[in-house]
């Protein structure tokens, strides 16, 4: 069985880049995330350089925005760093042109977003004219399942209390979505417990992941969670209890997945396990109630076709609540 994407630190970490003296901050993160996961000094350099871009570029054309920082762990050993610039600004009328080397809205050289395009192991972006711009850039060795994923802590906690797996076997796939009741170390605990019981069986129907994970969270403070099984045929099996929303979206739009009312390890009323299809082409999206069920991904023309993490970051953008962690996994 492979795991991937297994992270064994906490949330991302966000930052705030308002002013030019969080540019070297961030830069300094992004070096420190990359030696302690194994990058060899050639791409830790590159991450480091690509941070430092999509800082000032931040800086200059959005008016200042959130940098996010992740590991993204692989198999064999392999490592990524995933950033995420995020604003409100102006926006790009013509994002493949911003991408030219030479081109500039600012007066500036013009280099910021075609070198971090040629030093980015992955790389997309999506613009709205007079909205602003989210910008992906994965530095490392190795490549990443077609999968994004934001995961933050409410502001001021040091832990969060969501978390996340995600699981592949040859042709299956199994995901989990859980958040501790509340927030802070105690949400964090029973999300963690949440996850170590999925790791035990994770290809089980989701209803008996379920039922494990509330056997595993009695005498914690409880959790909402949410498991999927995708097979070799397509199909989605789906079990939910609590406010961990899901949604198979297309360009037709979502069709929402069937969670019931509860807490795990509070009591539970037995899950009900759904089969849904899940065409070719779609997504999968799972997120705690740290963002609104309000989107809508067909209103905005092109993000349907844009990497995962582009789709997960303007999620959390647009539809982020600020009275609690946040977490959405996005996968096609």
């Amino acid at each position: 069985m492979e795991m991937i994407l297994e992270r064994p630190t906490a949330a991302q970490s966000r930052h705030t880049v308002a002013d030019p003296s969080m540019v070297g901050e961030v830069r300094r993160e992004a070096l420190r995330l990359a030696q302690l996961h194994g990058l060899a000094e050639e791409p830790a350099a590159r991450a480091a350089i690509v941070v430092t871009e999509l800082a000032n570029n931040l800086l200059q054309h959005g008016g200042g925005g959130e940098l996010l920082l992740q590991a993204i762990l692989l198999q064999d050993s392999q490592a990524l760093i995933e950033v995420l610039a995020i604003d409100r600004g102006r926006g790009m009328e013509n994002p493949a042109r911003c991408l030219t080397d030479g081109y500039s809205t600012a007066g500036t050289l013009g280099t910021g977003l075609g070198a971090v395009g040629r030093m980015a192991t992955e790389f997309d972006l999506y613009s709205t004219v007079g909205e602003g711009t989210v910008v992906m850039a994965r530095v490392g060795t190795g490549t990443a399942p077609h999968l994004g994923v934001i995961n933050l802590a409410l502001a001021g906690e040091l832990e969060c209390g969501d978390s996340w797996r995600l699981v592949r076997e040859q042709d299956a796939t199994a995901l989990l979505v859980v958040d501790g009741l509340g927030h802070g170390v105690f949400a964090a605990q029973a999300s963690r417990a949440a996850v170590s019981a999925f790791d035990l069986a994770p290809f089980d129907p989701p209803q008996e992941v379920l039922e494990r994970i509330n056997r595993a969270l009695k005498g914690t403070r409880g959790a909402a969670a949410a498991c999927a099984r995708i097979g070799a045929d397509g199909q989605l099996l789906y079990a939910g209890l609590g406010n961990i929303h899901g949604a198979v979206v297309s360009a037709e739009g979502a069709r929402g997945l069937a969670s019931h009312n509860g807490t795990l390890g509070l009591g539970l009323t037995r899950p009900r396990q759904f089969n849904y299809p899940r065409p070719p082409g779609t997504l999968l999206v799972m997120h705690s109630d740290g963002l609104s069920m309000r989107w809508n991904l067909s209103a905005r023309p092109g993000l349907l076709q844009r990497h995962p993490a582009v789709i997960a970051a303007m999620l959390y953008r647009d539809h982020s609540r600020s009275h609690d962690d946040a977490t959405v996994v996005v996968l096609r």
